[in-house]
């Protein structure tokens, strides 16, 4: 007779051993790829960025958990990640000062205010990105490439309806920030990251793939639209950011699909070149109703 007891508890019943650290440290190892790009193009100011937004980032996080009286767990890596991804949102010109009122705003306002890790409704990142770009919105579009004061690929295309070779947009040599160079780099880093099963592929390919179709329908060159600008940063490393992405299927598809029609109408008929950011912060605040609305019904369930 078998006399193993049963045990009886709530969701979820399939666990699995990976800790949130884990998880994060494997995004930090998936962004190497474009962090190296990113020196190889821009040198010295590149790291400078990199460290100093990543120096920032956790600092502040401690402060603002030793302040509340929580366990600091800035070994976790999440403040890590936001200070990567932040510099890598950024023009390799951008003084270190501002990087850091960037990281500071990012972690404060973009994550601790919100509660810390697993509370913020916006990605945190874009968060400090779009408070630079409001305030300091010179410094924010100024490039260079190879040292010479130059536009980024967007930019030619609005402006001068001039394209760049995909070559160019595929292993970065074109002017940008410092993620928005290299799609090989980052596409290395999205690879590991969807193998590891860290990141869900619904989220990038509806993203990709509406962006793709849209420009090819209203006659825009497809390829250069995802190569150019933080497309491929945007839909692999910011909006499958598990806190404020949905959690359903169904939920992913309706994400990536609304931040790639947002991206194609910003870029072709707003007057900045370019709408990754805005896209995913504007499908932020949709999470919670697409949580809601799109899950899965239980069996018997009736609505």
């Amino acid at each position: 007779m078998n006399n193993e007891q049963l045990v009886v508890t709530s969701s979820p019943h399939v666990r699995d051993d990976t800790s949130v650290s884990q998880i994060m440290w494997s995004v930090v190892f998936a962004l190497i790829p474009a962090m190296l790009a990113a020196v190889y193009y821009f040198k010295i100011q590149a790291l400078g960025i990199i460290l100093v937004s990543v120096l920032g980032a956790v600092i502040t996080e401690f402060l603002f958990q030793k302040a509340r009286g929580k366990r600091v767990t800035i070994t976790d890596g999440s403040a890590v990640i936001t200070g990567i991804l932040l510099a890598l949102t950024l023009p390799p010109t951008s003084p270190l000062w501002m990087v850091l009122v960037g990281s500071m705003v990012a972690i404060g306002l973009g994550k601790q205010v919100f509660g810390g890790l697993g509370y913020n409704p916006f990605n945190p990142a874009l968060v400090g990105r779009a408070f630079l770009m409001a305030a300091y919105p010179v410094l924010m579009t100024s490039w260079t490439l190879d040292g010479q004061t130059t536009a980024t690929p967007l930019n030619l295309m609005k402006m001068e309806g001039l394209g760049t070779d995909y070559w160019s947009l595929f292993i970065g040599h074109v002017g940008g920030s410092l993620g928005e160079t290299s799609a090989f780099a980052l596409l290395l880093g999205a690879a590991y990251l969807i193998y590891k099963g860290y990141i869900n592929w619904r989220i990038p390919a509806g993203m990709l793939g509406t962006v793709f179709i849209l420009t090819l329908i209203l006659g825009e060159d497809p390829i250069f639209h995802l190569f150019a600008g933080g497309l491929i940063l945007g839909a692999f490393f910011m909006a499958t950011d598990m806190v404020t992405s949905p959690i359903t299927k169904r939920g992913r598809w309706i994400f990536g699909i609304g931040a790639g029609l947002i991206v194609v109408i910003i870029r072709l008929w707003g007057g900045y070149p370019e709408g990754v950011m805005y896209s995913i912060l504007l499908m932020n605040t949709t999470v919670p109703l697409l949580n809601r609305y799109t899950r899965p019904r239980s069996l018997g369930e009736v609505t």
